[in-house]
């Protein structure tokens, strides 16, 4: 089988190296070419005709933003890594990047003189990514989750069944996140009926630019987790970096917890995680959203929200970056719908509106 060949566009001596020895070191992966400033890699593309590029944020001449520009204009469909510091300028870039087109991207390891341990972190991050944007290979779904007797459910839309019932909105999502959330969440009236809470995979300092940067498009409060919240209707919560986010009963109100517990599927936060703990607060008056991202967090999450009896609406393949995450959880028959980006706005609005609805409803004929 041919291999996937990657184009390392970087200034730094010591991060091309570090980048070539990570694809080296991958049988299926190769360094089809190496530049040293965006003008070169624009040059040598049709050249070296690579199936990823990996694009250093901060460089001469041309920045990474310039060059992303640039190359998304010749080249739309070529699978653009970018590769950036894990600081306040890194991740505010790094959102610019992916509004532009990048279609993900990896943090350069914090400390290279331990070149053994930036080594594994570094092939941690960005080789499957690569194998995934290259080979677009199928994830292997798990068996469908057992569930109790009593508890049926279908595909089909169950929102007669649950109407009534939705206090909460939790979303998981990773690859293609930010993108997708700013495409979500604007639509949303102020009014919105239920608060919610979302794990989107990121390192910290990102998340907090990511909920800053959603607050200034958004109707919707939107604010990175603190911890300690009463969580409020209207209000968006988004999981720190770094940080599990987790719902829990204090009294008879529900608070949020930040914690620094193991990573569950690798991940910290986790969709898991957060889904579980709702579940434990809410149970079946919740929806659960799964949408674009890599691996399966969030399905055991999924399979605890319907076993509840709450709803999960899971995003399509086609509008999903990479369709590993909603994939899992439509393949084990967990999802009530499925759908397009564009539709999920106003699907979750409906159904939190029409549980509201119907208790509205139900009071006033008592």
């Amino acid at each position: 089988m041919r291999k996937i060949r990657v184009l390392i566009v970087d200034d730094s001596v010591v991060a091309r190296r570090l980048l070539a020895d990570v694809l080296s070191g991958d049988p299926a992966v190769e360094v089809a070419d190496i530049a040293a400033t965006g003008r070169v890699a624009l040059a040598k593309i049709p050249y070296c005709n690579p199936d990823l590029v990996t694009l250093d944020v901060d460089m001469p001449e041309l920045s990474g933003l310039e060059t992303l520009a640039a190359l998304r204009k010749e080249y739309p469909h070529l699978p653009v890594i970018m590769v950036s510091a894990l600081t306040e300028h890194g991740a505010v870039v790094t959102l610019d990047a992916l509004s532009l087109g990048a279609t993900d991207y990896v943090t350069k390891p914090a400390d290279v003189r331990n070149r053994d341990a930036a080594l594994a972190k570094l092939k941690e991050d960005l080789i499957p990514k690569i194998k995934t944007f290259c080979r677009f290979e199928e994830e292997t779904a798990p068996p469908p989750a057992p569930f109790k007797a009593g508890q049926p459910f279908s595909i089909l839309d169950n929102l007669s069944r649950a109407a009534g019932q939705v206090e909460a909105v939790v979303i998981g999502v990773s690859t293609g996140g930010p993108n997708a959330l700013a495409e979500i969440l604007p639509p949303l009236p102020e009014d919105f009926p239920v608060p919610i809470f979302i794990v989107q995979h990121m390192p910290p300092i990102f998340t907090k630019f990511l909920s800053d940067r959603l607050a200034s498009k958004c109707r919707l409060a939107v604010s990175e987790a603190a911890g300690g919240e009463t969580p409020e209707a209207g209000h968006v919560y988004i999981a720190p970096g770094d940080f599990h986010l987790i719902v829990e009963r204090e009294g008879v109100n529900p608070r949020l917890r930040i914690a620094r517990e193991a990573p569950e599927n690798s991940c910290r936060p986790s969709v898991d995680v957060l889904f579980r703990s709702a579940v434990k607060v809410y149970g079946s008056r919740m929806l659960a959203v799964i949408m674009t991202g890599m691996g399966q967090d969030g399905f055991r999450g999924c399979e605890q929200v319907k076993g509840a009896g709450g709803q999960v609406l899971a995003q399509d393949e086609a509008s999903s970056v990479v369709w590993g995450m909603p994939g899992f959880v439509v393949r084990a028959g967990l999802a009530d719908r499925v759908l397009p980006l564009s539709q999920l706005p106003m699907e979750i609005l409906r159904r939190a509106r029409a549980g509201r609805a119907a208790v509205a409803g139900g009071g006033g004929n008592g």
